[in-house]
């Protein structure tokens, strides 16, 4: 009863977190240089919006289905793949982190299918279809090595978990002690996944890596 108690409360919490929005003074409104500051950034830059929509691409907006893009469009697959670990293994470490406390055998199911998923994507990513960048700053190539460095790590931590998983589900049958060594490794893997994509949205909002095949040798895998 009190483990039931505790998931509903934890489920509550997360469902604030995803509604909750920032409060405003004066019912919401903005005045003074605040005000001012957003006016201007809601007008839209015309050069920017011409060089951003180029005469080739007005086609897109005469008929939608051509604004689909298809995967061989893409420079590489690794964007169409990448957001599969992320999003994969922070939910096997949070699943797992739960139930150190619940010990639910639904649960270990969830983070052995969402741990299998997120190694097997993240080891696609990283040793198959990653993109090999050329042409880069100094500062570019710095953040890029920091990138595949967590990435790498991703792929040891997750590999690591996946197996210590199958262990505590098959032959430990779900003791709280192994419950808990798979959840701290698959913490590791979970922080290790969220560094490699910080500093690939780096690479490709900041450095401007990646965007239309720009600093990407397409042929390389």
């Amino acid at each position: 009863m009190m483990k039931n108690t505790l998931l509903t409360v934890l489920l509550m919490l997360l469902m604030c977190l995803f509604h909750t929005k920032p409060l405003q003074a004066h019912g919401g409104a903005k005045h003074g240089k605040a005000a001012q500051t957003e006016d201007k950034a809601q007008k839209p830059d015309t050069s920017a919006v011409e060089r951003v929509a180029p005469d080739e691409h007005a086609a897109h907006v005469e008929e939608p289905a051509t604004a689909h893009a298809r995967p061989e469009d893409f420079p590489n697959k690794h964007p169409l793949v990448v957001h599969f670990p992320i999003v994969l293994l922070l939910i096997a470490a949070a699943v797992q982190l739960c139930n150190v406390l619940f010990l639910r055998r639904e649960l270990d199911w969830m983070t052995t299918v969402a741990t299998l998923i997120g190694f097997s994507t993240a080891y696609y990513v990283t040793n198959i279809d990653h993109p090999h960048a050329v042409g880069l700053t100094a500062h570019a190539r710095l953040v890029l090595d920091q990138h595949d460095r967590f990435a790498v790590w991703t792929v040891y931590l997750s590999g690591v978990g996946l197996g210590a998983q199958l262990l505590n589900q098959f032959l430990f049958k779900g003791r709280r002690w192994s419950v808990a060594v798979v959840a701290l490794v698959l913490a590791g893997a979970a922080y290790s996944v969220a560094m490699a994509g910080h500093y690939g949205a780096q690479l490709v909002h900041i450095e401007g890596v990646g965007p239309q095949g720009k600093y990407l040798e397409t042929d390389h895998h």
